[in-house]
């Protein structure tokens, strides 16, 4: 009887309901025919179903599948759905914004995308479980409480369970389309970079997944330098070019420079040598010489000498975005420092204003994610789309620690491991110049700890753009993106 009622249980549990549509797209080149799919493909676990990841696939039609790509795609956060590269950038469409990256007034405006990746490649965007979509299969009472007596009511909310599920799901995806002699890509945008990273790694060494190409699009590669303190050096490091640029964008810099390349090459310079020895001195250094140095970093931030010696030499970039438009009782943005925006509480301490190149934004993506998903492909379904979960965000857990001791936690090794394990994978690794949360310049002067080869170095390009953290938001931007993309595409397969 027992064996019966678990049976019963199991016929329980039915699958939400995927929709498969076919669409046309004209593409600057050619037009490109192609079937979408949004469905969800079920991890299991001892045979029953764990959890649901949701998936938008975007498939040409008429094609070998051994000479089409199929690239997996997912975001960040961890929290974030793959709504922002999806409806972003790489889809068939994309939000509408204005030209410099700033929000449009609502309601949100979907278009077609003449920068999609679809001609190229196939498209399989991933929402890792929580987020999106993608959801835990509820239990029954009596299993849930034992799930959560154990800790495994928030299992895929961990950095290697993540990676894991990820892993899994590219290789039932494949095996689903019998798709295992297609050039396989996996791009990642910020934690999702960091994703792409360590997959680099455990798809080919765990799941037999050989990859052409692996894409890191403002990625944050180590975590130790996303979290500053009074007692390191090297965030602060990473983080000046970026705010300098933003300066002279504002016209706030009072360095001299013909143009933002120099401008860029002076900061990168003055980060490396003046500013890194001052930090590593701290007050060692004599008072008139440090003081000689907070007068540049000033000079270069288009911030008052005052605010520079006040945290000495240490501009956390909330306290820059709030002091260098405090004139015109404005701030600029996070995550791209040209956006800006009104400080609703100028007579207020501390920085509270909205920062306007995120939660601003997120009305674009929600509306644009909720219309492509709903309208255009025509998915029934009652769930609310987890565009950002913080729940899954503060809940985040590395489970690959050993002892309390044990903190850094980064992909730059398994990049270096990858590279030797598959001699013809290649790396592209791009960045906004004016983003402050995952600085272009962390990333290239990370690439100069490598020990690569000649020849692996050969293998990875790396090339930034103007605007932030979602530099695609910007039209230049994205269209030259696309370009180096298509041209990345072909030298990897």
């Amino acid at each position: 009887m027992a064996d019966k009622k678990d049976n019963s249980k199991e016929t329980q549990y039915k699958p939400p309901k995927g929709k498969k549509t076919r669409h046309e797209i004209q593409l600057p080149e050619a037009q490109v025919a192609y079937t979408a799919r949004a469905d969800w493909l079920i991890l299991r676990s001892q045979d029953k179903p764990k959890a649901e990841m949701f998936y938008v696939s975007y498939v040409a039609r008429g094609q070998e599948s051994a000479d089409r790509p199929v690239t997996f795609v997912f975001n960040g956060g961890p929290g974030a759905s793959s709504a922002y590269l999806h409806v972003g950038a790489l889809g068939p469409n994309r939000v509408l914004f204005n030209e410099d990256g700033s929000a449009p007034k609502p309601p949100v405006r979907l278009l077609e995308n003449q920068e999609s990746w679809l001609a190229f490649t196939d498209l399989v965007f991933i929402d890792p479980i929580g987020t999106g979509f993608s959801r835990m299969v509820e239990q029954d009472k009596k299993d849930e409480k034992a799930a959560a007596d154990q800790g495994k009511s928030k299992e895929f909310y961990q950095l290697k369970r993540d990676l894991e599920s990820l892993g899994e799901f590219i290789q039932k995806y494949l095996s689903l389309t019998k798709r295992w002699d297609s050039p396989v890509f996996i791009a990642g945008e910020s934690y999702g970079g960091f994703r792409v990273g360590k997959l680099s790694r455990l798809l080919q060494e765990g799941y037999g997944v050989g990859l052409n190409g692996a894409i890191l699009i403002s990625p944050a590669l180590e975590w130790m330098l996303l979290d500053p303190s009074d007692y390191d050096v090297l965030h602060w490091v990473d983080l000046f070019p970026s705010m300098a640029m933003a300066a002279r964008h504002h016209g706030k810099s009072r360095i001299t420079a013909e143009s933002d390349a120099q401008c860029r090459a002076l900061a990168e310079a003055f980060a490396v040598n003046q500013y890194a020895v001052s930090l590593v001195q701290g007050e060692r250094m004599p008072a008139p010489d440090r003081q000689a140095i907070y007068e540049e970093i000033a000079a270069f931030l288009g911030l008052s000498v005052n605010t520079v010696t006040l945290h000495s030499g240490r501009i956390p970039f909330h306290v820059f975005c709030r002091g260098l438009l405090k004139d015109s009782r404005e701030v600029c943005g996070f995550y791209d420092a040209t956006i800006r925006a009104v400080d609703p509480f100028p007579d207020r301490e501390t920085h509270q204003a909205p920062d306007p190149t995120l939660y601003a934004i997120e009305r674009l993506f929600a509306g644009g994610i909720n219309t492509q998903l709903r309208k255009h492909l025509q998915l029934e379904t009652t769930r609310d789309y987890a565009l950002l979960s913080m729940e899954v965000n503060s809940s985040w857990q590395v489970d690959t620690q050993n002892h309390a001791f044990e903190r850094q936690v980064g992909a730059t090794d398994d990049m270096r491991y990858a590279m030797s394990l598959n001699p013809h994978m290649n790396l592209f690794i791009t960045h906004g110049l004016y983003d402050l949360v995952t600085p272009y310049f962390s990333t290239d002067r990370l690439l100069e700890h490598m020990k690569l080869t000649q020849q692996q170095r050969e293998r990875i390009t790396v090339q930034h753009y103007r605007g932030g953290h979602m530099f695609y938001a910007w039209e230049e931007s994205r269209r030259a993106f696309t370009r180096a993309m298509e041209s990345f595409y072909h030298r990897s397969m």
